[in-house]
């Protein structure tokens, strides 16, 4: 064992000092029986501690920084100290790790054994980014730990998006059954935490996923004859029909109640969502149903507030950590009837989202004669913003009141 060294020597200072610029306050390195100790003050003040390989000797600082730094990053990506230590010492793995034969063992297991997926799940949302990882560990400059793995196989999608969550959880899978089934390191354990890596949308790409054209009402109807008639199939189908019929945010699908008016005791549709931006927030409202027409003039009767009522709408999933839009956006994009609506309406350089049917429920609002004040109430924001976002409003509220302002001077005339 190495002979004490006092404290106050230089390489002492230097080290630390090299040990506090490499991590963050409450990070430090001691003494202990002749080796070298790492002490992490959390926080709330409580103390953490793990021995590091290295004699407490001038000629080992150097290793004993880098290992720190590896510290400091797994703990950064949500490991515990006494975990990250142990990954941070499966670094440099004696053998080279044969990541194409550990690919080929993640893909029968995703088709074979456990919670087992179909082969074109497999192709759509695990070859991609697994074929992507094995050629970027086969290269000269390979990623060094599973962080730097799992951005650059990733960095190709807009941050936030579905595509990129799906890779980012994908890759996660594969790197996890590498460790426990495939014999890899520990150091290739993916970080608990994928939201670093994911990202968030910018406002302006949130903003863009919102802006759309309104569907006619008879799209609408022909959408929802074409989706599956399983139990799946009706529960994205009533999804689709309450934001068609009451003027719904995606999100607001998880914020629906009925109210009874207290004087004629008639129920009625509740939202509690209140929206949130930089001007305020909006109120909780009523919300007024507006039956859709097709084309051969029939009205629909969905009786969507008595089916509520009774209990006998279930909606589909929307939640997971995904937005309800997102959802809303993944199931349609796999029907083909939204394919060929998402095509009837570029081609008239139109754009179809799951916004369009609360767009559509302003629209026909405004066809009907609602003025845009009564329109802005029921969708739940203000009349400029109404005017702003639904063009046809104010130039429908313009042409209504110079018909009735000549229809009045017509009759004056004639009078």
């Amino acid at each position: 064992m190495a002979e004490r060294v006092s404290h106050n020597q230089a390489w002492v200072k230097g080290f630390r000092a090299s040990v506090r610029t490499s991590t963050s306050e409450g990070w430090w390195v001691r003494e202990h029986r002749g080796r070298m100790r790492l002490e992490v003050k959390a926080a709330d003040g409580r103390m953490t501690s793990v021995a590091l390989p290295f004699d407490w000797v001038k000629g080992q600082t150097g290793d004993a920084v880098a290992r720190v730094r590896s510290i400091y990053r797994f703990v950064g990506e949500g490991h515990t100290l006494k975990s990250a230590a142990t990954l941070a010492a499966g670094e440099a793995p004696a053998a080279p790790i044969n990541w194409a034969e550990v690919s080929e063992g993640f893909r029968v297991q995703k088709l074979q054994h456990g919670t087992t997926v179909k082969p074109e799940t497999w192709e759509a949302h695990y070859l991609p980014v697994v074929s992507a990882a094995v050629e970027l560990l086969s290269s000269r400059k390979a990623p060094m730990n599973p962080a730097d793995l799992l951005d650059q196989c990733i960095r190709s999608w807009p941050p936030g998006s579905r595509t990129r969550q799906i890779r980012a959880q994908s890759l996660a899978q594969f790197l996890r059954y590498g460790v426990h089934r495939a014999g890899v390191p520990v150091l290739w354990a993916p970080p608990a935490n994928l939201r670093q890596h994911v990202g968030i949308k910018s406002r302006e790409a949130a903003s863009a996923s919102q802006k759309g054209d309104p569907f006619t009402d008879q799209q609408i109807l022909n959408l929802l004859a074409a989706l599956p008639e399983n139990a799946s199939g009706q529960r994205w189908a009533d999804g689709i029909r309450l934001m068609a019929e009451l003027g719904l945010r995606p999100i607001e699908l998880l914020h629906l109640t009925i109210r009874t008016d207290s004087s004629t005791r008639e129920p009625y549709w509740w939202c509690t969502y209140r929206k949130r931006s930089g001007g305020g927030s909006t109120e909780s409202r009523r919300l007024f149903p507006l039956p859709l027409i097709g084309d051969d003039g029939e009205a629909t009767s969905w009786k969507l507030l008595q089916r509520w009522q009774a209990n006998l709408i279930e909606l589909p999933p929307l939640g997971g950590g995904n937005s309800p839009a997102d959802c809303i956006k993944t199931f349609l994009n796999r029907q083909q009837a939204w394919q060929s609506l998402r095509e009837t309406m570029a081609a008239n350089v139109q754009r179809a989202v799951p916004y369009s049917f609360r767009h559509s429920y302003s629209l026909r609002g405004h066809q009907r004669g609602i003025d845009a004040g009564s329109m802005a109430q029921a969708m739940g924001h203000s009349l400029e913003v109404h005017c702003r976002s639904y063009p046809w409003a104010s130039v429908a509220g313009t042409i209504a009141a110079f018909q009735r302002a000549n229809t009045a001077v017509a009759v004056n005339a004639g009078s």
